[in-house]
């Protein structure tokens, strides 16, 4: 089994291919230590020192020097539209008061697929349509993607 202990940002790889990729769903790009098939059929043991979210194009980089390929996965979604854009700023709110992982665009908004809150939003006059798209949800304030070095307490 291979194995990878770092992983590169896209705007880092200066040109380095990845001889093969791993398609993963948004909560499956948020990790510390997992085993990952990829593509081509190669095992892969994740150990990261500290948890990390990586999206697409960034790689893990194995053991052997070579890059593992990290692509965003298909997710069934709802495309979320508003009449304009205090409309959608005010579905924003219900999706966030809910807790919801949420891609918030200029023009539209993308959730997961929970037939509960379309009902909600439809009922709120947005306009729901299902779709099958990458999601890349906003990550919270506290979610350790900021280097954030006071303490709370």
């Amino acid at each position: 089994m291979l194995k990878s202990a770092s992983f590169v940002r896209a705007d880092a790889l200066n040109g380095e291919t990845p001889y093969d990729t791993v398609m993963l769903a948004h909560d499956e790009r948020h990790f510390r230590r997992r085993v990952f098939q990829l593509s081509g059929g190669d095992r892969v043991f994740v150990d990261l020192p500290e948890p990390a979210v990586l999206e697409t194009g960034d790689a893990l980089r194995l053991d052997d020097g070579r890059l593992a390929g990290i692509v965003a996965a298909s997710e069934p979604l709802y495309d979320i539209r508003a009449r304009d854009g205090v409309h959608l700023s005010q579905l924003a709110w219900h999706i966030g008061n809910r807790h919801l992982a949420a891609s918030i665009e200029a023009d539209r908004i993308l959730i997961l697929r929970d037939h509960v809150i379309k009902a909600m939003l439809e009922g709120l006059g947005a306009v729901v349509t299902d779709v099958e798209e990458t999601f890349v949800p906003v990550r919270g304030a506290y979610s350790g993607n900021s280097h954030h070095n006071h303490h709370h307490g």
